[in-house]
């Protein structure tokens, strides 16, 4: 445990050292103030919960957006030490693979969790405190903290398992930006375009289903459809009554997002020749 402990304080020494920490924790808390400040301003009107509007803002910003720092963060965490020929030395000491590998992804979740936990507490306290939010609300908050370090955690692991399985970092990269195409863009088009021409010979139930094979929607399901309040705003109310998974089923979806390419990564760098 203290070696993988030792990899993670390294990498979080270079995320400050190379700004990654402050760039991510800034790009977040600004679009995160942008957007939970202009989503709060209409609500004295509409008497709406402003902490609610807030969590689907920030939900609908996370899907695009934590993807992609965990990639761009993770995506040559191992092929970047064998190109720059640091991996062998960090094997000579009494470090094992598994550690390694899980050193690496601790550290880059830690990141990825400061960053979160700063930019986006802030303007959720922000909105909270200021404008008032009701314990339902605050409760799809901390729900929104949670799955947001799950969500960037599932990209680590889905980057990490990339970078095993080529020789070179630009090709890392390429498999990276592909992963987020596949993810973000493509994957819900796919499934708008079997909506819109498969409504005959589909069921309605295999939709659901289909959306469990995505990190991202899996994500945005759990936010938006777990709380009335949010629900009602995200104008998710119709599909939560279609599909019927309970939170504690989406999030241990997620979770498993998080385990399954990393225990596949675990497998392939136990096996690899260096």
């Amino acid at each position: 445990m203290n070696a993988i402990l030792v990899i993670a304080g390294k990498e979080l020494r270079d995320g400050l050292r190379n700004r990654w920490i402050i760039g991510a924790t800034l790009v977040l808390a600004s679009l995160a103030f942008a957007l939970a400040l202009l989503g709060a301003a209409p609500t004295g009107t509409l008497a709406v919960k402003p902490l609610a509007v807030t969590v689907v803002s920030l939900a609908s910003l996370s899907i695009f957006l934590l993807p992609l720092i965990a990639l761009l963060l993770s995506y040559d965490s191992v092929v970047g030490e064998i190109e720059r020929g640091t991996m062998l030395l960090l094997l000579t000491y009494p470090l094992t693979h598994t550690q390694f590998l899980l050193g690496k992804v601790l550290g880059h979740s830690a990141i990825l969790t400061l960053a979160t936990l700063v930019g986006y507490g802030g303007a959720g306290l922000a909105v909270g405190l200021g404008q008032g939010g009701d314990a339902q609300s605050w409760g799809a908050f901390a729900l929104l903290l949670a799955t947001s370090v799950m969500l960037g955690m599932a990209f680590v692991s889905l980057a990490t398992l990339a970078s095993l399985l080529v020789r070179e970092r630009s090709t890392a990269a390429g498999i990276s930006v592909a992963l987020w195409l596949l993810f973000v863009v493509v994957f819900d088009l796919a499934i708008l375009g079997l909506l819109v021409t498969g409504k005959d010979w589909l069921a309605p139930w295999a939709f659901g289903w289909l959306l469990l094979a995505n990190p991202a929607d899996v994500y945005r399901l759990v936010n938006l459809t777990g709380f009335e309040n949010v629900r009602m705003f995200s104008g998710m109310a119709g599909a939560a009554a279609d599909l019927s998974f309970p939170p504690g089923v989406l999030l241990a979806v997620l979770a498993a997002w998080v385990l399954a390419p990393l225990a596949a990564a675990l497998t392939i760098f136990r096996r690899r020749e260096l």
